[in-house]
């Protein structure tokens, strides 16, 4: 019997190894995960609505971690901007407050008051759901900035500020799994930050 129907045993396996392979590909098992290059240092900051926000807080949501200033001329508004279009396609699938939080943090407190952070990022239709806007001390914050995401932060004031304009993808555990240049936007947008947020709430 196995003499005779050789080639149809050999085609049932054939059929079952790809229909394996395929299954193995399509859910993501065999596909490389982001490297871990680092980790989030804990921090304890004042969020808008005048409540103190740690990394605890937070904790549990993939996020994406953002430093600006409210008075800066350039990137920053358009970087933020960026972000309230990924909020945006994560509210539509369903992730956004759920699965997924920004933090955004400015290092200018001595200009940036909480009233002031709130009326800068109202301009951008913030979901205060599942984004913070935080402030604090100056020096911890530069410290949180580059310790824990290499992002580095110069100047005393909005005339001489200069900084990396960078978006940082942390996972559930506090880990930085990947750095985006926020000034690349052929390669960075809504789309794509929204993509690798939703993979890594999966993983």
């Amino acid at each position: 019997m196995l003499k005779r129907y050789k080639w149809t045993w050999i085609l049932l396996a054939v059929i079952i190894v790809m229909a394996g392979y395929l299954i193995y590909t399509g859910s993501g098992i065999g596909k490389s995960k982001l490297p871990v290059l680092g980790q989030v240092e804990d921090f304890s900051l004042e969020n808008v609505d005048g409540k103190t926000v740690t990394l605890e807080d937070t904790k549990g949501k993939v996020r994406l971690f953002y430093f600006f200033y409210t008075s800066c001329p350039d990137v920053c508004p358009v970087t933020t901007f960026l972000l309230s279009q990924t909020q945006k396609q994560l509210i539509q699938d369903g992730v956004f407050a759920k699965d997924a939080e920004f933090v955004s943090v400015s290092f200018d407190p001595k200009v940036d008051t909480k009233e002031k952070i709130k009326e800068f990022a109202d301009k951008f239709y913030v979901d205060y759901n599942g984004w913070y806007f935080l402030r604090g001390d100056d020096q911890k914050i530069r410290d949180l900035a580059e310790k824990s995401f290499k992002i580095g932060i110069m100047g005393d004031n909005k005339d001489n500020f200069a900084h990396s304009n960078i978006i940082a993808l942390v996972d559930r555990d506090n880990k930085v799994r990947k750095l985006y240049n926020a000034n690349d936007t052929d390669n960075v947008t809504a789309e794509s930050l929204a993509k690798d947020v939703e993979a890594l709430a999966k993983q």
